[in-house]
């Protein structure tokens, strides 16, 4: 009983090895002992490189790069909507894998071995090496943290490899406030931007200073907002029944700061200050869309598309991390794949492409150039270029480079969207679909095959950051850089003339039209300020389909709307328009039977792709939400397994997120 005790203890904290001596007592990784290894920079290099594909978006292989991140929001949709969405489908469990500290674990034994080794000056080669790659370290464990944050708010912060001792491992499980979380991922960022070398890699394949501050500036923009929008709930410490309250080792806890508004002073500061450093050092090196998506080989190539549509970022400094593949080295993707097939599984929705601006910086209900959407050509004309490009319109050209090659898994012309394909790659979610990531290459479409870039950071989303985190502080739009660094953004998305002024688009805008846009709420409640709002549509617009728009909604607090007002996820203007011709009657089957085919022209004109079958349907009447599923429960098995008797819940030193009982298949209690 002993042996299984401390085996789920050990699990609790780091969650892979089968053993409680595979945990404790081996030194991972496997192949590893500290006797003879950590022993030269080369061997700590291989260390950390091993940690690569482990932590960081798209450095795996065999998947989709970033595109498919941003499921399950407003932006994109998927066939179908996550639970937590529903009501009584997503429920506490006895284990969540994503109560995982493999990495963290296995980070912080590397790290303080070399560490050690370092400061004795008993690892041999260069210098500036050796602290490069434990800056990287630094970064990499600052990186886990800030998913674990995002996932379940309060964690324990460990930094150490835990002792085979129940008592050290009890203790360790204490949470700490989510504020004290974000300070501590700032303090390990500071530590690699301290540890690494500026420049000490030109192709930017490798994390740099660059990418610490603009994590760190993320990182403080997402606390500083959660603390304001969450201000006074059960989400932030001391709001009204946070659940850290319960436990003494919280007992007399004072923000750092001195209150709760002070404490998000602090986090939108450090934001503003990391983000400037990146935007100053990149505003000048911004490529620019031409808003022209290249349909032949001897077409001027589109600078901005190739961001993401190339094999190589190299020659690309705007590009502060990306991870190169290589098909001689059998490290590929499916990215090019996916965007010939109509993404595999997600697509554009409806109040995405609404949401856009026209080519004139005004939205789509106040402009000079008339919106339609009869077709998904007429939705891509005279729009915000960077939709132009990014949205796949039927008869553009797939590819046209290697035309010549064997491969069977190239569209060459971009048909018309197959809504009706329920069951094969080809088939579209909501018949938009994205080319962000495409290369028009034949040869990058084989099943497997793709060897597209994957773009981790680029310095955009630095001046984005600035822009908000600056607005929060001084609520004015001519504070500091904010002007400056909205213009840049906008000139290089491919804007021209007047659209380029942030003011044409506010003075514009309508707040009683953004509704379809999660980010025009806060709260449930519809925003007033059009400032804030187009700081958020701009956010929005830009960083499309790079797998941060839920992390933008959840520190909005942009879902509690859906509580008393379920969203309906839909596609294509389908109905009484020109493209309800593009389809056959059998294709348009829409009595809401299993034998359906689209939804109902009395539900919408629009294609909804989760209400064509109506039987047994979850989401019929739309995607709805629970307060509590802005973050998620703690598995109880860890409750049991920290317990002093190891059977009682509230023995434990954790405690569970707001809202989520501890019974094993009960759902949200609100």
């Amino acid at each position: 009983m002993k042996l299984h005790k401390y085996q789920f203890l050990a699990l609790a904290l780091s969650a892979t090895l089968v053993a409680c001596n595979d945990f404790l007592e081996q030194e991972p990784p496997s192949y590893i002992t500290p006797d003879n290894f950590y022993n030269t920079d080369v061997q700590v290099l291989a260390t950390v490189d091993n940690l690569y594909p482990n932590v960081l978006p798209g450095h795996g292989r065999w998947d989709y790069g970033t595109y498919l991140n941003d499921n399950n929001t407003d932006n994109q949709m998927s066939w179908s909507p996550s639970s937590k969405f529903g009501t009584g489908l997503w429920t506490v469990a006895n284990d969540n894998g994503d109560w995982s500290w493999t990495n963290i674990r296995n980070i912080n034994y590397d790290l303080n071995k070399i560490l050690a080794k370092f400061k004795a000056g008993s690892i041999s080669g260069s210098s500036t090496n050796i602290k490069q790659y434990i800056g990287e370290m630094y970064f990499m464990r600052a990186y886990c943290y800030f998913d674990m944050l995002q996932k379940f708010g309060d964690l324990p912060i460990i930094t150490e490899p835990l002792a085979d001792n129940e008592a050290v491992l009890v203790a360790a499980d204490k949470r700490q406030p989510c504020n004290e979380v974000a300070r501590f991922i700032i303090n390990d960022l500071d530590s690699a931007i301290t540890y690494m070398t500026d420049n000490f890699e030109s192709k930017h394949t490798r994390i740099s200073t660059d990418a610490a501050q603009l994590l760190k500036s993320r990182v403080a923009l997402y606390e500083g907002s959660w603390l304001t929008n969450f201000s006074g709930t059960p989400f932030v410490p001391l709001g009204n029944g946070w659940p850290g309250a319960a436990k003494d080792y919280n007992a007399g806890y004072a923000y750092p700061s001195g209150s709760i508004d002070a404490e998000a002073k602090y986090f939108f500061g450090k934001a503003v200050e990391a983000a400037e450093v990146v935007a100053e050092k990149y505003k000048g090196k911004l490529v620019t869309n031409t808003g022209v998506v290249p349909q032949a080989v001897d077409d001027a190539e589109n600078p901005y598309f190739n961001l993401w549509g190339t094999t190589d970022c190299s020659k690309s400094p705007e590009i502060l991390l990306w991870r190169q593949y290589s098909k001689s080295l059998g490290e590929t993707n499916n990215v090019e794949v996916a965007v010939q097939h109509g993404n595999i599984g997600t697509g554009f929705t409806r109040s995405l492409v609404e949401g856009y601006l026209m080519k004139d910086g005004k939205p789509i209900y106040a402009s000079s150039f008339a919106y339609s959407d009869n077709t998904v050509a007429d939705v891509a004309a005279n729009r915000d270029p960077r939709l132009s490009v990014f949205l796949k319109v039927p008869g553009q050209l797939n590819c046209f480079k290697n035309m010549a090659g064997s491969e069977t898994h190239s569209v060459a012309e971009e048909p018309k969207p197959s809504i009706y394909d329920k069951t094969t790659e080809k088939g579209y979610v909501t018949g938009y679909a994205i080319r962000k990531g495409g290369t028009f290459d034949k040869a990058l479409c084989d099943n497997g095959a793709s060897y597209n870039v994957c773009v981790v950071f680029r310095a955009t989303e630095a001046l984005l950051n600035y822009m908000e985190a600056e607005y929060m502080l001084t609520k004015s739009l001519t504070a500091g850089k904010i002007l400056e660094y909205w213009r840049i953004v906008r000139e290089k998305a491919g804007f021209t003339g007047d659209a380029i002024d942030p003011n044409t688009t506010i003075g514009a805008t309508d707040m009683s039209k953004e509704t379809l846009d999660w980010g025009a709420y806060t709260a449930g409640a519809l925003l007033t300020d059009k400032v804030l709002y187009n700081i958020r549509r701009e956010r929005r617009s830009e960083l499309l389909a790079e797998g941060l728009r839920n992390m933008d909604l959840q520190r909005w607090r942009s879902y509690d709307q859906l509580i008393a007002t379920p969203a309906h996820t839909e596609g294509i203007h389908l109905w009484n328009t020109a493209m309800e011709g593009w389809y056959t009657s059998s294709q348009l089957v829409s009595d809401g039977s299993n034998s359906a085919v689209v939804s109902a022209k009395a539900l919408s004109e629009y294609y909804r792709p989760h209400e064509v079958n109506m039987v047994n349907n979850n989401f019929s009447k739309g995607l709805t939400w629970h307060m509590a599923h802005y973050l998620q429960p703690l598995p109880l098995r860890q409750f049991l397994l920290t317990a002093s008797d190891h059977a009682t819940i509230s023995e434990s030193p954790l405690y569970q997120n707001p809202y989520w009982p501890t019974t094993a298949g009960s759902a949200a209690e609100q």
